[in-house]
């Protein structure tokens, strides 16, 4: 047998025996893919995708090999993922709105391969998935100008439903006319209330008279549908494009850094990780002096730090409030089963809706 026959032995045997591992892996990233639909996880995970090539170039011993490995772990990856993508087909996601509202934007960015499904409010929108009619959520619960959406922090409280990812937006309000009118010509606003809110020292400062309206996007559908030069959307660039209006100003919001944080919400609760550091918990406090203090030092005691503890009512009894807190720490450790269960003795009822390692940018 010639060298070069051998050789091609050698690849012959190779090309089979790594055919037989292309099949094993690929049925591993079958059951990724799975655990991402039900986590709604997105396909996306630079971060792994980064801490597997570090790892497996340590197994290359010749140099000259080295880029070409890198390479072909990026193209591997890239196959896994347009597998993944193939299986995520089906996949519905709710928001609150239509195409063109920042729920929609940041749905399609998260869940790019997912039919992503407008809702006419946040209500219907979180009952789509507890019903079975969608597999996810996206709704905003706080914006770093606005402060927190109270319907939606309801909701997860009365609801079944658990968050599985925190998400933040950069948001760029932008001010939206029908097409021939100026900004000179505007008396009148429609918007969000929390866009409203966002943007209430630009629309003090012209005088704007001001209309809520469900979101954004049915905003900008309002005004291209009632073609008044005086009524003007406050809304994105993208809702913009889809109703024909034009961008009379633009970034009109108070804050340079408008960002919103979304939450991914499903009917099944990702398992937490020893990676986690963040968790979202949902209480109630016995009607006893001191208790709500007691809770709070008892979550201190035992290390997590809380970085926002907010009280709303919980509409049961006048003047009773349930509180949300998000902590950081991990919620399934030693020291997190032991808070939780230390604070049976001073709360009614306690509700972990979220267990997850940091927020991701979108």
């Amino acid at each position: 047998m010639t060298e070069l026959e051998q050789a091609r032995r050698i690849i012959n045997a190779t090309d089979e025996e790594m055919a037989k591992l292309f099949q094993q892996r690929m049925d591993a990233v079958r059951t990724v893919a799975k655990h991402k639909i039900e986590q709604g996880l997105p396909i996306e995970d630079l971060t792994r995708e980064e801490q597997l090539i570090s790892r497996n170039i340590s197994f290359i011993d010749e140099d000259d090999y080295r880029s070409y490995y890198v390479e072909f772990l990026k193209n591997t990856i890239e196959i896994s993922k347009k597998f993944q993508r193939k299986l995520f087909d089906g996949v519905r996601v709710a928001y609150s709105g239509v195409e063109g509202a920042f729920a929609n934007i940041v749905a399609e960015r998260i869940f790019p391969d997912a039919t992503c499904v407008g809702c006419s409010d946040f209500d219907t929108a979180y009952k789509a998935v507890e019903k079975g009619e969608c597999d996810f959520v996206l709704l905003p619960i706080e914006n770093s100008f606005n402060g927190d959406v109270g319907k939606v922090l309801d909701l997860a409280f009365f609801g079944s439903l658990h968050i599985n990812g925190v998400y933040e937006a950069e948001i760029v309000q932008n001010l939206l006319g029908v097409k021939g009118s100026a900004l000179a010509d505007i008396t009148h606003v429609i918007s969000h209330p929390q866009a409203l809110g966002q943007c209430a020292p630009y629309i003090a400062k012209h005088g704007f008279q001001q209309t809520e309206s469900v979101n954004t996007a049915v905003a900008a559908k309002t005004v291209a549908e009632k073609g008044d030069k005086t009524l003007a959307a406050i809304a994105s660039q993208e809702a913009a494009e889809k109703f024909g209006l034009v961008k009379l100003e633009g970034h009109i919001n108070e804050n340079s850094n408008n960002t919103t944080r979304f939450g991914v919400f499903s009917r099944t609760r990702r398992e937490p990780t020893a990676n986690d550091n963040r968790f979202i918990m949902l209480f109630t406090v016995k009607n006893v002096a001191g208790s709500l203090g007691k809770a709070v030092s008892v979550i201190g005691e035992h290390g997590f730090n809380l970085r926002a503890l907010k009280s709303r009512p919980t509409k049961d009894l006048v003047w009773d409030y349930y509180f949300y807190a998000e902590g950081e720490g991990n919620i399934a450790s030693y020291e997190g089963r032991k808070m939780l269960s230390e604070l049976e003795s001073c709360c009614n009822s306690v509700k972990i809706i979220a267990s997850y390692e940091k927020e991701q940018k979108v």
